[in-house]
Order: structure tokens, then C-alpha cells, then sequence
């Protein structure tokens, strides 16, 4: 999943890097930061247990059990995910499966078991609400590095994090080449130690602020930086979506097989 502007979910919040030393030189330029997020190492394949958490205007809340099944591309195909809700019931079995394809437009299909079948989520709809979240299915998806221009903000700056330790940043700014996109201008805030997407700001059309994104915990998994509780609040709707790593899994051996269509309709194997 090339998602060279933000990785939200799935393999997005498997925030991961490789050593600093051989990253340097590459990370002198906006591009080079924006490459060197895209290409740190997540891992062959992962399994994470998840909560979702929707909060309205009101701060009434849903929660959701999910689990994302997640496999790194490699030279002759792109990258696969796999969402599935486990509870509750009114959401449970529904299902979205993203072949990423290094050549052509993705492909996201998505699994709704009260209508029994399979729907092939348009390019138009991908910008769209995930399952009624604060979450696109693009969010899902990754977003391409050829797809945006780069360059920094604030090439030098500070973040403090939610237990008040400040790090090194870049502040980079990411331009959509689409001029139809709806969302054609982020600004991300990169840890300068592990090349971790701490936080970003997603600009509409009208350039305004509407979604706010966060991480809120990060830790080292078997050696891999993994956020375990990030936010997107739509600053707009007043609304957000939290979402929680419970159980973190990675190089379990998954292949191809779990990430068919048949797989999607029929459960996990």
C-alpha cells in the first residue's frame, strides 16, 4: 500500500521505519520524507484486533469490533487488505477487501451479509464515508506517492505527545495533482526519529480544516512502531473516530488466498 500522504488504518497504523543512519541523505528533501514514509518496513503480513469507536455530535457512542488482516505487496502485485466487523450485530460480517495495483487504480470491494453480496466500490465513491465512520474508503485504500506534489512547511520543528515528550518533526505538506480531489491538501507531522506520521490536517476545497488526525499511543511490537490508538475528527461535522489496537500481530504467514473475493463473502479462513 503505497499511501505516501497518510496511511489512516490497516497497514496505516502500523506505523513502522528502518534505521535513521541510511535515511539521511534521502530525507533532505520533501519527497525524500514523503518516499521514506511510503517505504518503511511493516512487516511480510499482519493481523490486528481493533475496536472502532464513533463519536456523534452529541458524544453519544457506537463501538465496533474489527479485525484487519493486512499483506505487503512485492514485485509482481501491489498490497492487500482485508476489514472485518465482528460486532455488533447490526454491522457484524460486513466486510472490505482492497487490492492495491501499482500500475492501475485500486480496487475495493465491500461485503454487506444482509443484502448477501458483493459491491464493487466505484473511483468516484472513494472519498466517501467508511461504514459511517470519519474514515474514507481511500483512507483505507493508501493514496499513491505519484499522486502528490511535496514540500515542507517547517523543515525544523517540534511535537510534544499525549504523555508530554517532545520530539523532532518535519512539517510536510502534501498537494493532490487531481484537481477534482476533494481533499487536495494535507499537512503531516513526521517524527524525525522513526518517520511515524504522528498527526495531520486534511484541507477541503474551500481550504478548510476538516479532518484532524492524531496518534495518540505509540509502541514497539516485535520490533515494529505500531499505533495503537489514533483519532480522525471531522472538525466540520464536529464528530470523530477512535480506533484502538487490542492485539497486534505480524509475519504470521498469511498468503494471496486470504484476500480473494470468495475469502470476503465467506469469512476469514
Amino acid at each position: 500500500m503505497r499511501a505516501a500522504q497518510l496511511r489512516w488504518v490497516a497497514l496505516s497504523v502500523l506505523l513502522t521505519v528502518t534505521p535513521l543512519s541510511s535515511q539521511t541523505s534521502r530525507s533532505e528533501t520533501a519527497e525524500g520524507v514523503a518516499r521514506q514514509i511510503d517505504e518503511r518496513d511493516t512487516g511480510r503480513d499482519s493481523r490486528l484486533e481493533m475496536t472502532m469507536r464513533l463519536f456523534d455530535r452529541q458524544q453519544r457512542v457506537r463501538e465496533r469490533a474489527l479485525v484487519v488482516l493486512g499483506l505487503r505487496a512485492t514485485a509482481t502485485r501491489g498490497d492487500r487488505v482485508l476489514v472485518r466487523f465482528h460486532s455488533p450485530n447490526d454491522i457484524k460480517g460486513t466486510a472490505l477487501l482492497v487490492w492495491d495495483h501499482p500500475s492501475a487504480d485500486d480496487e475495493r470491494f465491500l461485503y454487506l451479509p444482509a443484502l448477501g453480496r458483493v459491491r464493487r466500490i466505484a473511483g468516484s465513491e472513494k472519498q466517501e464515508s467508511f461504514v459511517g465512520s470519519d474514515l474514507s474508503y481511500e483512507d483505507i485504500g493508501g493514496r499513491e506517492l505519484e499522486d502528490y506534489s511535496y514540500r515542507f512547511v517547517d523543515p525544523e520543528s517540534s511535537w510534544i505527545d499525549a504523555d508530554g515528550h517532545q520530539h523532532r518533526v518535519w512539517r510536510l505538506e502534501s498537494r493532490a495533482v487531481d484537481k477534482q480531489s476533494a481533499y487536495p491538501r494535507t499537512e503531516s507531522v513526521v517524527r524525525k526519529d522513526n518517520f511515524v506520521v504522528v498527526a495531520a490536517t486534511v484541507f477541503n476545497r474551500r481550504d478548510e480544516p476538516e479532518k484532524a488526525y492524531e496518534v495518540r499511543r505509540l509502541e514497539q511490537i516485535g520490533g515494529i512502531w505500531t499505533a495503537t490508538n489514533v483519532v480522525m475528527r471531522n472538525e466540520l461535522q464536529k464528530t470523530r473516530t477512535e480506533l484502538t489496537v487490542t492485539t497486534a500481530r505480524y509475519n504470521i504467514g498469511l498468503t494471496e488466498a486470504a484476500f480473494t473475493r470468495r475469502v470476503l463473502e465467506q469469512g476469514e479462513p
